[in-house]
């Protein structure tokens, strides 16, 4: 197996992963590239299929993989090597949701030899994500987390900073389009799930499969002071679609706002009005160990 794997600068320093790069080439062949600025990612990929490579592996965090998910999509599903993730990020949620392990030897010794699924993506108007878009409060906590709190404090980062920024945050009021179903509200938190987890290990769909044609919606509306005991039922209540927590399996969803929202897509922060989700089913071969769960 011929591995060519895009490694974020950032990370390629780290001596015990050089060690482990070099002993995993004793098993098979892996090539290295190493991002230094924006646009390397979609270079490294677009070479790496005109070059033949069978598979590549993203050496980063969620937001890497999205920028390598993201760049794979602009090919024919034919042309599209394989996909395999070395968890180097801050939360690592997609990786870990997938069982794929955290240890630098047995995440390569997986890109190696693991077998490749076909898998979802999400696209959002004209970009995709492998695990979570997230609108409202959750985009503008992980937007606004400092670089030196998450390198310090890992995926805990994002609940310390969230805590500190709650009496600044206002709900967005928008509409919210499913299949068969309008929402209109003032929402507060809003995710769209492939991934099962995001900002550190908050199980946002916990039965989610990243197989099944499908995203998990969930929209927490804005809730009076008298509803809160009510409010935090339903959020631990993953099966349930309540009142103010509503929960949806869907193929598609779409957000209009008069003003723009924070949306987050896997670690990529943007703002908009208007925005379209849509599954674009079995589109990814991604390797993954035998125990994972979300297939």
């Amino acid at each position: 197996m011929n591995i060519r794997l895009i490694l974020n600068g950032k990370k390629a320093g780290i001596e015990l992963l050089r060690q482990s790069i070099f002993q995993a080439r004793e098993s098979g062949s892996i090539e290295v590239r190493v991002t230094w600025e924006g646009g390397d990612v979609e270079r490294f990929v677009r070479e790496a299929i005109q070059e033949g490579c069978q598979r590549i592996m993203i050496g980063g965090g969620d937001g890497s993989v999205k920028e390598v998910v993201d760049a794979m999509m602009k090919f024919d599903e034919a042309q599209r090597p394989e996909l395999a993730i070395l968890p180097l990020g801050t939360a690592n949620d997609f990786a870990t949701a997938c069982n794929i392990p955290a240890d630098y030897s047995q995440a390569l010794s997986l890109a190696l030899n693991g077998q490749a699924v076909p898998v979802d993506c999400i696209k959002a108007n004209d970009e995709h994500f492998m695990n979570v878009a997230s609108g409202g409060f959750g985009a503008y906590v992980t937007a606004s987390t400092p670089v030196e709190l998450k390198n310090f404090l890992g995926g805990g980062a994002y609940t310390l900073h969230g805590l500190l920024k709650t009496l600044d945050f206002k709900p967005n009021d928008g509409v919210l389009t499913i299949p068969d179903h309008t929402l209109t509200g003032r929402v507060i938190v809003s995710a769209i799930c492939n991934g099962r987890q995001a900002g550190g290990g908050q199980q946002l769909a916990p039965n989610a499969k990243i197989n099944d044609g499908l995203m998990d919606v969930v929209a927490w509306l804005e809730t009076p002071a008298e509803s809160l005991i009510q409010t935090i039922k339903e959020m631990f209540s993953p099966e349930l679609s309540g009142e103010y927590v509503k929960r949806f399996s869907v193929p598609w969803a779409e957000w209009q706002s008069k003003s723009a929202m924070p949306i987050n897509l896997d670690g990529e922060p943007i703002e908009t009005k208007h925005i379209r989700f849509e599954v674009v089913p079995k589109s990814i071969k991604l390797v993954l160990p035998q125990n994972s769960e979300v297939i």
